[in-house]
C-alpha cells in the first residue's frame, strides 16, 4: 500500500485537517483491538471522503463495507439536511463497535447500519443514491457495481477502494489470486464503461472515482 515515500505521506497528513477526537479514538481502537486494521480508511483517505461528500452534499449515501464505521462517519459529515447514509457489512462481530461510535458521533439519525450479505440487502433498498462507496469483498466489486448503478442518480458518484491492491494489479501474470483478477476486471470494465467518467487516484491502496453521465 506504500506507493509514495513515507515522508511525503507524513507531510501530507501533517498538512491535512486533523481527524475529530471521535475519529482519532476510533482509529486508535481499530488498530489496537480489531483484526486487519489496514482496512481502515484512516486520516488522509477519511478526510478525502469527507471532502468529496461535502462537495456533493448528497441526500443519500450507500456504503458497502462498514468495517468499524470510520469511513461512514467521515462521509456523513457532508450529508445534506435530512440526508441518510446506509452502511452494510456482513461482520456481526463488529456491529456493536460500529453502533458505539455512531452514537458517540451523534449520527444515529443519519447513519442506518445493516448487517448481512450486501448482495441480498441492496436489492431490497428502495432508494436513489448520490454517492456510493464500495469497500468490501473484492471478488464482488463488479456485482456491487452492477447492482447499484441503476440506483445511482445521474451525476452521482461511486468510489471504490483498494483498486491498486498493493500494486498487484501491475503484475497480473504473477498474481493469479481471485482478488487481484477481480480488481483487474473491475478496473478494466469501469474504464471502458461509456456511461461514466472515471479517475483512478493512487491514494493509499487506490481509489477509483467515477461519475454517472
Amino acid at each position: 500500500m506504500e506507493f509514495i515515500d513515507q515522508k511525503i505521506e507524513d507531510y501530507s497528513e501533517n498538512h491535512t485537517t486533523a481527524e475529530s477526537d471521535i475519529l482519532y479514538d476510533l482509529n486508535r481502537t481499530t488498530n489496537a483491538k480489531v483484526l486487519q486494521p489496514r482496512m481502515l480508511s484512516g486520516h488522509l483517505q477519511g478526510r478525502l471522503l469527507s471532502m468529496i461528500s461535502k462537495m456533493i452534499a448528497p441526500k443519500r449515501i450507500l456504503e458497502i463495507g462498514t468495517y468499524t464505521g470510520y469511513s461512514a462517519i467521515c462521509m456523513a459529515e457532508g450529508l445534506a439536511e435530512n440526508g441518510k447514509l446506509i452502511t452494510i457489512d456482513i461482520n456481526y462481530e463488529l456491529e456493536d463497535l460500529v453502533k458505539t461510535y455512531i452514537h458517540k458521533a451523534e449520527l444515529e439519525n443519519k447513519i442506518i447500519q445493516k448487517v448481512g450479505d450486501a448482495l441480498e440487502i441492496i436489492p431490497t433498498l428502495n432508494e436513489r443514491f448520490d454517492l456510493v462507496f464500495i469497500d468490501a469483498d473484492k471478488d464482488n466489486y463488479l456485482n456491487y457495481y452492477n447492482l447499484v448503478f441503476p440506483m445511482l442518480n445521474t451525476g452521482g458518484y461511486i468510489i471504490a477502494d483498494n483498486v491498486l491492491w498493493s500494486g498487484k494489479v501491475l503484475e497480473p501474470e504473477k498474481h493469479k489470486d481471485a482478488d487481484t483478477q477481480a480488481l483487474l476486471e473491475f478496473n478494466k470494465t469501469i474504464h471502458a464503461d461509456t456511461r461514466v467518467e472515471n479517475m483512478l487516484l493512487p491514494i493509499r491502496d487506490g481509489l477509483m472515482v467515477l461519475r454517472k453521465l
